[in-house]
């Protein structure tokens, strides 16, 4: 069940002069048949579109207050599993118009947690990037967040271009400013630790942000009872790795790219508030004249669009819900992993997609194009007992809906025990449910899905794989090591220390 081993790296994307990897994409479930969805392409892509249809819902738009949809997961979170990805994969060429093979696919980006999606290839070769030969350039200042605020370092191109490590850091204004407080919290170890050389900060930094994945991040989204059993008594064990192999090193498995880790896109709200200003739909909403102007980035940031970090992850503590005015202050949370996606991900923008312009129907299409097996193959070759057709569930996992949900099987019998991996990862989230206290000062809980045996094991295990395959690793090289005085570091505490609390 390995897949194809990694290929070292010709100079693209390194960081340092120490061997990284640039991998292929390749398989965990090598074996397995890829699942099909009709008799032709053409009955495919309708079956396919008749399911991503039902996985879309209805307009919604952007609100403060609580909402039924709400996990107990602050919002940054979802933002941070986007930056996460695009530390991990970078595949320029391909495309939903052919037919792809994940073996002939090439990660351009190392598969290693190395953070060079933000030091692209270092001072020396991208000084462009830098202050100096140890600090970032930083951007100019934005207002109505946090005093700092700053934008990304931009060129002089119309509209203006981001210099960072991946340009995808500044699809939107969310995960383009939390690329900011990377800069900012290199910047401030840089002030803090005066006579560390560049490779000796840079280590430290991703040692926080890898201690982050494994203690913070990992822990919010796959459930506790599949975490343990990876576990030898409090520590992650590699010899516990039962599907995610590899001869030279680690590759990046389409099981993961293309399906386990495609969970954040369930997590997107509808839209989000920025600061007491600014409240916006992730994407326009045409339709909608008062919704027209989006959080989509790839310019640069409205100077107005500072980003009140208290209101994305909980740096300070604040009331869950009451008058108007507490609400417009309020923490935000992503939405439940559930098999629903919010509405102006399902109608892109064309400057975003097209043909087809939803996503979920793109990532249903995309897996099928790469011959993703089925989620009852995946179990079952993970000894998992496969979920039920009646309990594969299409829409919102909400406490109390509204109407009974139906299942897979309604939308189409093709997908009787054939359910696409993706989908049935989403509907195996909202049986393994967890009661999460939320940080707010009515200690308030939330039910919370998280990932499962079969979508939470894969993302977990690829996740471990690659910190235990790459020598440069805080498990690795220093498997006890947690930030100093703090071995219950959160991204808060990483997100208050760039932003100079």
């Amino acid at each position: 069940m390995s897949g194809k081993h990694g290929q070292p790296l010709r100079g693209l994307m390194s960081t340092s002069k120490s061997p990284v990897f640039q991998g292929l994409f390749g398989r965990m479930f090598r074996s397995l048949r890829p699942a099909t969805f009709g008799a032709d392409d053409t009955e495919i892509h309708k079956n396919l579109a008749k399911l991503g249809h039902k996985m879309s819902n209805s307009f919604d738009a952007p609100k403060d207050g609580k909402d039924d949809e709400e996990s107990g997961i602050p919002a940054l979170y979802t933002y941070f599993g986007q930056f996460i990805d695009h530390d991990l994969t970078f595949d320029p060429s391909s495309s939903l118009q052919k037919q792809d093979d994940p073996d002939a696919l090439t990660d351009y980006r190392s598969p290693a947690f190395d953070l060079d999606n933000v030091y692209g290839r270092g001072p020396d070769d991208q000084p462009y990037m830098y202050l100096d030969d140890r600090s970032f350039l930083l951007g100019r200042e934005i207002e109505g967040g946090d005093a700092g605020a700053r934008d990304l370092a931009r060129n002089d191109a119309n509209p203006s271009r981001a210099l960072i490590g991946d340009p995808r850091n500044d699809e939107n204004a969310i995960v383009s400013q939390l690329q900011g407080l990377f800069h900012r919290f290199h910047n401030r170890m840089v002030n803090d630790h005066p006579h560390i050389d560049f490779p000796h900060l840079q280590r430290l930094v991703r040692f926080h942000y890898q201690y982050v994945l494994l203690n913070d991040f990992l822990p919010r989204i796959v459930n506790a009872s599949v975490l343990d059993e990876l576990k030898t008594g409090k520590r992650y064990d590699h010899a516990k790795l039962k599907f995610f192999h590899w001869k030279n090193g680690p590759f990046m498995p389409v099981e993961f790219s293309v399906a386990a880790y495609r969970l954040g896109h369930s997590m997107v709200r509808p839209g989000y508030r920025l600061n007491d200003h600014v409240l916006r739909p992730i994407f326009p909403v045409p339709s909608h004249p008062d919704l027209k102007d989006g959080l989509t980035g790839f310019r640069a940031m409205n100077p107005h669009w500072g980003i009140d970090w208290g209101r994305f992850i909980d740096i300070d503590e604040r009331e869950y819900d009451g008058p108007e005015a507490v609400k417009k202050k309020r923490l935000q949370f992503a939405y439940r992993i559930d098999t629903s996606i919010v509405f102006p991900m399902s109608d892109l923008p064309p400057s975003v997609a097209t043909g087809p312009s939803s996503l979920p129907e793109r990532n249903l299409l995309r897996s099928w194009r790469l011959g993703l097996p089925s989620g009852q193959s995946v179990a079952r070759a993970m000894g998992v007992p496969p979920l039920a057709d009646k309990d594969i569930l299409i829409g919102q996992g909400v406490d109390k809906p509204d109407a009974p949900l139906g299942s897979v099987v309604e939308v189409d019998k093709v997908f009787a025990d054939n359910c696409p991996l993706w989908t049935y990862i989403l509907a195996e989230a909202m049986h393994n449910v967890a009661t999460v206290e939320i940080p707010v000062k009515e200690k308030i809980s939330i039910t919370t899905p998280q990932l499962g045996p079969v979508g939470g094991r894969i993302v977990a295990e690829v996740f471990l794989g690659l910190q235990f395959g790459d020598n440069h690793s805080l498990l690795s090289l220093d498997p006890n090591w947690h930030p100093p005085g703090n071995p219950n570091y959160r991204l808060k505490d990483f997100i208050s220390y760039a932003l100079g609390k």
